[in-house]
């Protein structure tokens, strides 16, 4: 019976009428079992054990987030502290810029606190971006705490006030020192224009202004300074032009020639800018012959060469002359060319009368001191007394020989 089942079992039974014919499945690849379970590859593996390591950490932070650790939360804002900067107001600290912004920059001060620099604190001229200040990401700086957000509780930091008392203290330097220093105009109204000296703003009154321009004229031109009140307590820094210009007229010896520019006429005279300091070329001056109309001589913006007559270096006024220049009476007015190619030669000849001048009134008060060894000669030249010149001892002595 049983081989009998089993060769029935064997046989293939033959399809229904109408019924499709199905094809043999195809062989399946062997998978290997173990324990029931598919084995896992390499890869699958890590995953998983990185997956356990994640679930028994996520557990740890959940039921003992301070295991292991060696020191409480109290311990670690003790150590802060203890190790925080200084950040009362006014203190000085260092950091360093790690982020720019259109408002300013921030700044990493080693502290627990955030540290801001406003776009207005960033230096003592006024910008509009931070990278005009020179503040770029990386930069090391000594900031000044001026201030502290309390929303935030971040520390506004600022340049501008370290600056400004740099400023200060080189100002009364330069002061103290009686220095000429250069301000550009940036601004000005009636009394005066404002000047930028030393990263400071300083006023300079009209009446220490050596030329006879308006605010407006000023405007973005560089003037030479002296500082007359700087008083940091009030913010006053009070300078002048006149005093500057004083300076730069002491190196202007009487009978020099220079070359100037018209800047305007007056019924009195033409005011001349020599290079910066205003002199007036008052109308008896200009000629021999008499000017009775300025304008038919000079106009504002011709070029000439004059000669300092004198200089009041407390007013800051110079006198000037091409009257003395001429090399015939009326060639500044008929001629001015020649005048100006004859000006050296004819300011050597006026030098050459001022010290014959001088030499001869210090003869004067010598004449009755021979012993002073000195003699007067024949060309108005003060020298020494020449050995071969007769004495009045020696003429006595000749007398008594004959």
């Amino acid at each position: 019976m049983a081989s009998l089942a089993q060769h029935v079992a064997g046989l293939a039974s033959p399809p229904l009428s109408g019924a499709p014919r199905r094809r043999p499945a195809a062989p399946t690849r062997p998978s290997a079992l173990v324990c029931g379970t598919y084995a896992l590859t390499k890869e699958e593996r890590e995953r998983e054990r990185m997956r356990q390591l994640f679930d028994e950490a996520s557990e740890r932070c959940r039921t003992a987030p301070m295991e292991g650790v060696a020191f409480s939360p109290e311990d670690l804002d003790s150590a802060v502290e203890s190790t925080d900067i200084d950040t009362d107001i006014g203190s000085l600290i260092k950091g360093t810029v790690f982020m720019t912004t259109s408002n300013g920059a921030y700044v990493d001060i080693q502290s627990k606190s955030t540290a801001f620099l406003p776009l207005d604190e960033a230096c003592l001229l006024d910008v509009n971006h931070i990278e005009e200040a020179g503040i770029r990401a990386g930069l090391v700086e000594e900031f000044m705490i001026i201030d502290e957000n309390p929303g935030d509780e971040t520390l506004i930091l600022s340049l501008q006030a370290i600056q400004q008392d740099l400023a200060w203290e080189r100002c009364r330097q330069l002061q103290a020192e009686d220095v000429v220093v250069t301000g550009k105009v940036i601004g000005g109204n009636k009394g005066g224009v404002v000047a930028l000296v030393e990263g400071l703003k300083g006023f300079v009154p009209f009446s220490q202004v050596s030329s006879k321009s308006t605010a407006e004229e000023l405007i973005d031109k560089e003037l030479p300074l002296k500082f007359v009140e700087v008083d940091e307590e009030q913010g006053r820094l009070v300078l002048s032009n006149r005093k500057a210009m004083a300076d730069s007229q002491a190196q202007l010896g009487i009978g020099s020639v220079v070359l100037g520019t018209v800047e305007s006429l007056k019924p009195y005279g033409a005011f001349i800018d020599i290079g910066g300091i205003n002199g007036l070329l008052h109308v008896s001056q200009i000629s021999h012959d008499r000017v009775a109309d300025i304008s038919t001589v000079l106009q504002p913006g011709d070029t000439l060469k004059v000669m300092i007559l004198s200089h009041d270096r407390e007013r800051g006024r110079v006198s000037l002359s091409t009257k003395k220049l001429e090399p015939t009476p009326g060639d500044m007015i008929r001629n001015p060319k020649l005048v100006f190619e004859k000006a050296d030669e004819m300011a050597q000849i006026f030098r050459q009368r001022i010290a014959q001048a001088e030499a001869m009134a210090r003869a004067d008060m010598l004449r009755f001191q021979p012993e002073s060894g000195l003699t007067l000669s024949s060309e108005g030249i003060l020298g020494p007394l020449s050995s071969d010149a007769p004495s009045e001892d020696s003429g006595e002595g000749q007398t008594t020989d004959e």
